[in-house]
């Protein structure tokens, strides 16, 4: 299979290179300057060239607290830019799969959300996610599935995990929230599950494989849970760790403001995709193995 993929550097991109490579697909990675979000015509150009079989639109604007300030430049990634790229998978005629976000939703709720909730975004990153959903479901809706993912690290790129472990080598104790609620979920599986999902869409035309599908890994966790299994994982390998300070989300404002509850069912993907994750402390202690591959 011929895989086009938005992003080159991400870490749900850089996964998806090497689980596709891992299991015999030729993933294309497409970013700047040959393909530009904000610019439609390069996007066009760009998958157009790569003539593939199916389309991950991975790209993003994530800078969660930064596009309080750039709205518009989230927008124009994140909404438009996205909807630029399910217009050429539609002209192409072939699927598409969209990587979304929890943060479409307010984090009200008293479970976790499935996808017919309404949502409700706090900010203007979540805003600019669900515009891109409308985008991509208004373009090329019969034959995309847009996939939302919650709390993503990886071995790759920028993430909580690799923060928490820098902040780890030289702090004997670090701060961290412990009234949010969400599925950590390694990038790795995420990519493992994309692969799935576009096999499925490629090979059958069934509308019940497109819409919109919650993505995430198995159990839940508070940020501070996170943070104490991150260090208890890193330890095992004798690597950085430390002592976490339970912190309220009011001892630690921010630009935009965070869902309280980010927890995703994920039954519906499991149903219709065969898409079932491992508890999220599994995948954690296989990444963290890579990152610190010798124990002590």
């Amino acid at each position: 299979m011929r895989i086009a993929v938005t992003g080159k550097t991400g870490q749900v991109v850089t996964s998806l290179i090497e689980r596709g490579a891992a299991a015999g697909h030729e993933v294309i990675a497409l970013g700047r300057p040959e393909l530009d979000l904000a610019d439609p015509a390069s996007v066009a150009h760009a998958l157009e060239a790569a003539a593939p079989d199916v389309i991950v639109s991975a790209a993003a604007y994530t800078a969660v607290d930064k596009a309080e300030s750039e709205s518009d430049l989230a927008y124009a990634v994140n909404g438009a830019g996205a909807g630029a790229v399910a217009q050429v998978a539609r002209a192409l005629g072939v699927p598409l799969v969209h990587v979304s976000t929890d943060y479409v939703f307010d984090g009200t709720l008293d479970r976790p959300y499935v996808e017919s909730d309404r949502t409700g975004p706090t900010g203007a990153y979540g805003a600019s996610k669900l515009a891109g959903e409308h985008a991509v479901l208004e373009a090329h809706g019969d034959n995309s599935a847009v996939l939302r993912v919650a709390w993503v690290y990886s071995p790759f790129g920028a993430n909580f995990m690799k923060t928490m472990l820098r902040l780890a080598i030289d702090r004997d104790e670090v701060s961290v929230v412990a009234d949010q609620l969400g599925n950590p979920t390694s990038a790795l599986e995420i990519a493992d599950a994309i692969l799935l999902v576009a096999t499925n869409l490629v090979a059958d035309s069934n509308p019940a494989l497109r819409g919109i599908f919650h993505m995430t890994a198995s159990g839940e966790a508070s940020w501070a849970d996170f943070a104490e299994a991150i260090f208890a994982a890193s330890a095992k390998k004798g690597g950085a760790t430390a002592q976490v300070k339970r912190i309220t989300t009011a001892d630690y404002p921010t630009p935009a403001t965070r869902p309280a509850n980010s927890r995703l069912d994920c039954s519906l993907i499991a149903q219709v995709h065969g898409v079932v994750m491992p508890d999220w402390r599994q995948s954690l202690d296989r990444v963290i193995a890579r990152l610190q591959p010798t124990a002590n």
